[in-house]
């Protein structure tokens, strides 16, 4: 697909929501004209004020409707690539998709729904295939620095030591920033579907959910609540609410890239909680609140009440509070036959939920639309589509940096 055989390289899709125009700001202050790129959503008159707020009076803007499969599929065929922000994506994302995978468009969005990447892995897979398009959730805080720092590790102790590490530990460290209210009603959408469908329920509980048809087993179980001490880092762990969602797709990357970390990899992710008898007590508060989360929204009435009371699609923190946030992961890694091990870190200068996803978003639409990749048409991860491209244009504006700190 050639620059010249589309209007444009980004159409960004959901641009007024609240985390839409905050991937709009980071591309206009960052690539401005230099980008040729357009709004996208339902409301001209709310695309046209977007447009105004940041100074770029001849910024395209296009009208479509997500239930409107005529006019999405238009949209799609006239540019590079697809970034959507418009969740929950297993209620809005199909039609969508669906277009972007017809037409040989590139995609990125910021989803973390298992169940909804499960279906789209078996419905479009084929097509995206035939058609060139590059299909790529997950291009935020879950799960771009876990998959990416996965790979960024493996990448580092293959250079030093010629080999790769068996066993990945993804460990959070320091955060400041809540879940987004997206990512709040995908979870919300993930269990309603969980408590309607046992396909959904299976998809769920399999740690290899997203690995390819005939590959979805592995020596990785279901994380446990309890809490863990990790002699490696000297902190007790709990429960990481992104796990579920960050270490499929690891797996998926491994899978995707034909295992070069072994069949046998293994990979968790947990959340620090500090050190002696008050670390504990956190890992075990947090360990009985993450047991019974999923017991208390299964019921109806409560989800219904929890979609009420936190965060809603389109609200979040005002621009201060984004740049007082942050977030720090740490990767250790370890070959089991040599003992030979790294840690790595991966840091954020931006809230996690709405900040730092913005950026990680706006930068994986730019690489999709304008770096050479390797890969050729499919649904892919992160790591398997983007690599060390991505890495680069984090670091250089993105505010999120990858460096080893033990090895």
């Amino acid at each position: 697909m050639s620059k010249a055989t589309r209007d444009y390289e980004i159409v960004l899709w959901g641009a007024t929501g609240f985390t839409g125009a905050l991937v709009a700001r980071h591309l206009a202050d960052n690539y401005g004209d230099d980008l040729d790129w357009a709004l996208a959503g339902r409301n001209m008159n709310k695309l046209r004020a977007l447009r105004d707020s940041l100074g770029m009076p001849d910024l395209p803007v296009i009208q479509a409707d997500s239930a409107d499969r005529e006019s999405l599929g238009a949209m799609s065929a006239s540019t590079r690539v697809i970034c959507t922000t418009v969740g929950p994506y297993a209620l809005y994302g199909d039609e969508l998709l669906a277009a972007c995978a017809a037409t040989g468009t590139h995609y990125c969005d910021l989803t973390g729904e298992v169940q909804w990447m499960a279906r789209t892995i078996a419905r479009y897979l084929a097509p995206a295939r035939d058609s060139g398009a590059r299909i790529v959730h997950t291009c935020g805080f879950d799960s771009i620095p876990t998959d990416l720092g996965t790979w960024y590790l493996q990448e580092q102790m293959f250079e030093r030591y010629g080999e790769y590490a068996d066993v990945v530990k993804s460990r959070v460290g320091d955060f400041s920033g809540g879940a987004s209210g997206g990512t709040i009603a995908s979870m919300l959408q993930m269990l309603e579907e969980a408590g309607n469908d046992p396909a959904v329920r299976e998809a769920l509980a399999n740690p290899y959910s997203l690995n390819p048809d005939g590959e979805q087993w592995g020596p990785d179980e279901v994380d446990s609540n309890l809490p863990q001490y990790d002699r490696d880092l000297g902190q007790w762990t709990a429960p990481f609410v992104m796990a579920a969602i960050n270490t499929r797709v690891v797996r998926r990357s491994n899978a995707l890239a034909g295992y070069p970390w072994g069949v046998d990899f293994r990979v968790d992710e947990r959340l620090l909680t500090g050190h002696g008898l008050i670390g504990k007590a956190r890992a075990a508060a947090i360990g009985i609140g993450s047991g019974l989360t999923p017991l208390a929204m299964g019921l109806k009435p409560l989800r219904r009440m929890a979609g009420r009371v936190l965060p809603a699609p389109g609200e979040g923190p005002s621009p201060e509070e984004q740049r007082r946030g942050h977030f720090e992961l740490f990767l250790h890694g370890r070959n089991l036959a040599s003992d030979k091990a790294l840690t790595v870190r991966v840091r954020g200068d931006r809230d996690p939920g709405y900040g730092a996803t913005s950026r990680m978003l706006g930068e994986a639409a730019v690489c999709l639309a304008r770096d050479e990749l390797d890969c050729p048409g499919g649904l892919w991860t992160p790591a398997t589509a983007m690599a060390g491209l991505l890495v680069e244009r984090l670091q250089a504006k993105a505010g999120v940096s990858f460096e080893v700190v033990d090895g």
